[in-house]
């Protein structure tokens, strides 16, 4: 395929937690893109490397537990694979177990296209006593055999050098395959005869034959399609009378790996207790667990706190010279031009840019607890308080998800196989505090609590989680009638993190929070300044105040100045849009400003609000794309109500106790 491109196209193929987006970004680098897949919600990345001179093209897919039509993913991959036909096909396995990510390359050895096994996270293998001879499996395979360490870059070079010579042809490809039975191997060439003559030539024949044996939708309809009614007939039949043949191949596969390590991978004598089993001991515990998880929740804000604080206030003291000086340059040119610069631009999106140390902490220490396996014992952890709603694991794993952005959440609830657990899930995902709404808390906190802030911010958080917890169980009760469900969750071992992968992760999560500050973010200043200065360039007779000011029997119940209420309302466009919004209100020095504004009860009642407050228009919008116009409204009206209740509620116990 490499004449008909400008480049080789490398496509990296494996099952979830193996290490792939570590090689992916080890290759990379910067040099990638993220977008969706056509048509889909799933993400797509695809990046360049140059080799000796060469350019590659690298596709990252989809991880994938196998080949067969269950899900988008595996859909994705495998239509990728014959569609496209990628020069090279990199299976990535897990050394620490081999066995169960060996899996997939019974399916990709299949297909017609050259594979390369990587056996990545060797070191961690190795800790846990498992020795592997790679030269040994690759003979047993019969095709190149790559051994790795991702994260620290060991093997890279031989990667690319495999690469180089699979694409050009040197290294001689004889790849070993699974074979099921002669019975069911019989039926199979059947098969193979039968669609052989109608089938695309992208499909292999008997590849297609066991697909049809192992009762694959999507493949069945293809052939069924094709086929006149007596020959789908005669089909059907041979599939009926050998129903269980895809047990036959599930087991044929499971023996041909068991063949092929047999020789190659020493395992730890029985009764030996592995790294990751001693350290899950304690936290997988449910009581030591649980408080670790708490601790180190807690550690997370303490550090963006002690670290992220003081070069924010920084950033804030140079924004505030900036403002001042833009006043100064343009003392001559009209008064609303001035104040568009000085307070619109500078005052609302300069201020919001202030608290990228505190993001870039915040992104750093979430990419370290994913790197090393950490954040899959937090799905464990809280696996069991989900079943109290009605929801297990799969649901947790796109509520997850939220704490970095919650419409990915949102489209994230589509692996949910049951449709009242996937709504219930979507209308819990906006209570899970996103990257914004904590960006938010973690500037406005110090200013109101000073030393007390971590303790503050880690409280809302858990306040958000309990009012999750409750909410959830509610409506499981009252609109979903208790429906239970479960399912299996995978841990994967703990290894290192990987600092590059980390790096890029800071990276994307900072551009593309940038991109939010150039677009949405700076046409919301540019509004709310343009209410705040027109009609008269006086703020106090502006549009704004008027609008405010209608609030104001509402945001006296919970202490809040018309301020502050404007700025809650314009963070529906975007969370951030609350800094910039109080930027532009008070007076780029919000640290003198608000807490003169805001006594204590009204600050907690403010942050308080803003944690449970309808989620930003972009998620409203994928909430009604997936559960349509009437969810939509009630999440809207549901999470309004619960706001406002719990900002009132705050501000008169914090009233009763003397903090008003």
């Amino acid at each position: 395929m490499t004449d008909e491109r400008s480049s080789p196209v490398i496509a990296l193929a494996g099952q979830p937690n193996v290490g792939k987006s570590t090689i992916f970004n080890w290759l990379t680098g910067l040099n990638q893109h993220v977008g969706n897949w056509p048509g889909k919600t799933i993400e797509q990345k695809i990046g360049t490397f140059t080799h000796n001179g060469r350019q590659y093209t690298v596709v990252d897919l989809p991880g994938t537990y196998s080949l067969t039509a269950n899900s988008e993913e595996e859909r994705i991959t495998r239509d990728y694979i014959l569609r496209e036909r990628p020069d090279v096909v990199v299976a990535v396995a897990d050394a620490a177990v081999l066995e169960r990510s060996l899996y997939l390359l019974t399916e990709l050895i299949a297909l017609p296209v050259p594979i390369i096994l990587v056996l990545n996270m060797m070191d961690v293998a190795e800790h846990e006593g498992i020795q592997i001879e790679p030269k040994v499996l690759q003979a047993a395979l019969g095709i190149p055999v790559v051994p790795m360490s991702a994260t620290h870059g060991v093997g890279m070079d031989r990667l690319l050098s495999t690469i180089e010579a699979t694409v050009d042809g040197r290294i001689p490809y004889t790849p070993s395959r699974p074979h099921i039975s002669p019975e069911h191997q019989e039926v199979a060439e059947k098969l193979k005869a039968i669609v052989a003559p109608i089938l695309p030539d992208l499909y292999p024949p008997d590849w297609v034959a066991l697909k049809l044996l192992e009762g694959d939708g999507e493949m069945i309809a293809l052939v069924r399609e094709r086929l006149s009614p007596e020959q789908w007939k005669a089909v059907d039949a041979l599939l009926y009378r050998h129903e269980d043949a895809v047990l036959d191949i599930a087991s044929a596969r499971y023996a041909w790996i068991e063949r092929m390590i047999r020789a190659a991978v020493t395992r730890p004598r029985v009764g030996q207790v592995s790294f990751t089993g001693r350290l899950d001991n304690v936290l997988t515990h449910p009581l030591w667990g649980m408080l670790i998880l708490l601790a180190v929740l807690g550690g997370v804000f303490w550090l963006t706190y002690t670290i992220g604080a003081p070069l924010q206030g920084w950033m804030g003291d140079w924004a505030q010279k900036l403002a001042g000086l833009s006043r100064q340059q343009l003392a001559a040119a009209p008064p609303w031009l001035t104040a568009l610069i000085a307070d619109g631009l500078i005052g609302g999106v300069g201020l919001v840019i202030t608290f990228l140390p505190i993001l870039i902490i915040f992104f750093a220490v979430m990419a370290v607890l994913e790197d090393t396996g950490y954040m899959a014992r937090i799905a464990y952890l809280t696996d069991r308080f989900m079943h109290a709603m009605g929801l297990h694991g799969k649901s947790f794993i796109p509520l997850l998800l939220g704490f970095g952005c919650n419409v990915p959440a949102v489209l994230g609830t589509r692996i949910i196989e049951t449709k009242r657990a996937r709504l219930l899930t979507i209308l819990l995902a906006p209570l899970v505090p996103c990257t914004a709404r904590m960006a938010v808390i973690t500037v406005l906190t110090p200013l109101f609590f000073h030393s007390y802030a971590p303790l503050i911010a880690w409280g809302l958080v858990t306040m958000n989680v309990i009012v999750l917890a409750l909410l959830g169980i509610l409506l499981h009760r009252l609109l979903f009638h208790g429906e239970q469900a479960s399912f299996i969750m995978e841990l994967p071992l703990y290894h290192l993190p990987n600092l590059r992968t980390i790096g890029l992760y800071v990276w994307q999560n900072l551009l593309a929070f940038l991109q939010k500050a150039g677009s949405t973010i700076l046409l919301v200043s540019l509004l709310v300044w343009a209410l705040a200065y027109f009609p008269g360039g006086v703020q106090s007779e502006s549009y704004l105040v008027a609008f405010g000011h209608a609030l104001e029997p509402l945001g006296r119940l919970m202490g809040l100045s018309w301020q502050a209420l404007t700025a809650l309302l314009t963070s529906f466009v975007a969370k951030e849009n609350t800094i910039a919004t109080l930027g532009i209100l008070y007076g780029s020095d919000l640290a003198a400003a608000l807490p003169h504004s805001l006594s204590p009860a009204s600050a907690l009642a403010f942050l308080v609000v803003q944690m449970l407050f309808v989620p930003c228009a972009a998620t409203v919008a994928v909430i009604r794309q997936e559960a349509g116009n009437r969810w939509a409204l009630f999440s809207v009206a549901l999470l309004l109500f619960i706001s406002v209740l719990a900002g009132i509620l705050v501000y008169q116990l914090g009233a009763v106790l003397g903090l008003g």
